[in-house]
């Protein structure tokens, strides 16, 4: 290959513009021409196309976000709009693409595959559900984000005996939930992978606490549990008598400066992606971490992978923060 792309698309992650600094880098220092690609697969189809060398990408790595920027693209879903994406990248004479998103990202990923343009798909997500892999970019900086705005909650909740609902994000999976629970040492985890009981899970829970002088709570849940956390709230309060709060965490949890972690899992997933894969003309792969080393799976069979919650962490999680 002579001309390769790299777009971002989805939610944006912390660890993104690692991975861009590692492609266009690896790329440039092996003689390729690198081009990034504005707003994902609406850039794609639009040719907003940015030639990239070595300095475009200095001074990114520490950054959140994307400098590519990310958007959704309703119409690469069609025949028409991959089949304008496929003439664009032939009319930049595009002969590789490197995706960097989720699980709907790396669709597009296979569809361009299938139509006679390689791809490779890096995991960028804080969600950490792609089911080929351990570890997606941007998980370890969100969970540490979370940790952080939770204790800080944590200090007025216990200032005042009271109780924090607290959502995070994972629509689908509870992998932040889980994790940043233990971490902040909540009484009690919501995740969409357990059914919700809210009686046996919150206000049992609670009481039980209660009975061994505990007088302030943390309860976390993930936004796919279905939850109202604000009508959660009031539901202990009525039934406890703990003055309760409820806090939505929101956008803050996909920003800031990306963890060593993420930057150093960004980079080697890069280069893997083009020293490995592109320059050698593999497309079709998704790059994939698993015990802690770098490897590649076939988009189709990576697509049809399940992951699942590890429920022995979630025993754990409630058996020691009682």
């Amino acid at each position: 290959m002579k001309k390769i792309a790299v777009l971002t698309s989805g939610g944006d992650a912390p660890g993104m513009n690692a991975v861009i600094r590692a492609v266009v880098r690896t790329g440039c220092e092996n003689g390729l021409e690198v081009y990034g690609v504005e707003r994902g697969y609406s850039g794609l189809i639009n040719g907003d196309f940015i030639p990239m060398n070595l300095r475009s990408v200095s001074d990114i790595i520490n950054r959140g976000g994307t400098i590519l920027y990310s958007a959704r693209c309703p119409e690469f879903r069609t025949e028409e709009g991959m089949q304008k994406a496929i003439q664009t990248c032939k009319e930049f004479g595009i002969e590789g693409v490197v995706v960097i998103g989720g699980d709907g990202s790396f669709r597009g990923a296979r569809d361009l595959s299938e139509r006679g343009i390689p791809c490779v798909g890096i995991p960028g997500t804080i969600d950490n559900d792609i089911a080929c892999c351990d570890y997606t970019i941007g998980y370890d900086t969100c969970l540490n984000t979370i940790m952080e705005l939770v204790d800080r909650i944590r200090d007025t909740t216990e200032s005042h005996d009271r109780c924090s609902v607290i959502e995070v994000m994972g629509r689908h999976a509870g992998y932040l939930a889980l994790n940043s629970g233990i971490a902040c040492g909540a009484t009690a985890i919501l995740i969409p992978e357990v059914p919700v009981d809210i009686q046996k899970h919150v206000i049992e829970r609670m009481q039980r606490t209660m009975k061994a002088d505990k007088k302030h709570f943390i309860i976390l849940a993930a936004e796919g549990a279905c939850v109202d956390v604000q009508q959660l709230a009031k539901e202990i309060e009525a039934k406890t008598g703990v003055e309760s709060r409820a806090t939505i965490l929101g956008h803050t949890q996909r920003g800031g400066y990306p963890t060593a972690k993420d930057r150093i899992k960004a980079t080697q997933m890069g280069y893997y992606a083009v020293k490995k894969l592109l320059m050698n003309d593999i497309g079709n792969r998704v790059v994939a971490c698993q015990k802690e080393k770098i490897l590649d799976y076939d988009i189709f069979e990576a697509l049809q992978m399940t992951k699942s919650i590890d429920k022995e962490l979630y025993e754990i999680a409630h058996e020691v923060s009682i």
